[in-house]
């Protein structure tokens, strides 16, 4: 389902009196701009008809403007990282390194990149939907283009407007969820974090020249 193919459509969160889609879009833009650097656990989890096939976690750390890295506890020595440029991607006992341009990568860790300039949500996707759910406020979105390497996102926030759980569906019909604690607003985060040096002997591939 694409932007083009849905109509907007508002509920009046229950958990928020008098909440639209504008404010719920300013609570969330206003929170995330005041910061630069970011720390949060995750719990990751790949859906397959609404069922969660695999559960990975680690932190994440973003940095504005562009970096991100994610670092896996489970399973351990998985990293993700860009550095605003490019994208990497290694797995323990992957036989090759994944490159990419940020712009063109198809990991379903891409879309939070928005979250890593200054937050306009209303540059990103074209149609929002909102309604409450279980206690979370629920804004779901669907990209502008066409061509994105997803289909919706649906943002879990609390009422300070805080991102609780992600679900990023994909054009494959599967989807990726996450689920964030501990978060950390600017944190000291060095340059070298979003720098990658692929292990000894392992090539790099170049995902985006295929």
């Amino acid at each position: 389902m694409t932007a083009r193919a849905v109509l907007a459509v508002l509920i009046v969160a229950a958990g928020a009196p008098g909440a639209d889609v504008a404010t719920i879009i300013r609570g969330v833009e206003n929170r995330y701009n005041r910061v630069s650097t970011l720390r949060v656990s995750f719990e990751q989890r790949h859906l397959v008809a609404g069922r969660p096939r695999r559960l990975e976690s680690g932190t994440l750390v973003l940095r504005k403007p562009g970096r991100m890295r994610w670092e896996y506890s489970q399973p351990a020595g998985k990293l993700f990282v860009s550095d605003g440029k490019r994208v990497w991607l290694y797995s323990p006992g992957a036989q090759q390194v994944e490159r990419a341009r940020l712009k063109q990568a198809d990991d379903f860790r891409a879309p939070l990149a928005f979250l890593l300039g200054r937050l306009d949500l209303r540059r990103a996707f074209g149609t929002f939907e909102l309604e409450d759910s279980s206690g979370l406020i629920r804004l779901s979105a669907w990209p502008k283009s066409s061509r994105a390497p997803f289909t919706r996102v649906d943002f879990f926030l609390t009422a300070e407007f805080r991102i609780r759980r992600l679900i990023i569906h994909q054009v494959d019909e599967t989807a990726m969820e996450f689920t964030f604690s501990n978060e950390q607003f600017n944190v000291p985060v060095q340059e070298a974090a979003f720098r990658f040096q692929p292990p000894p002997g392992i090539p790099v591939v170049d995902t985006d020249s295929r």
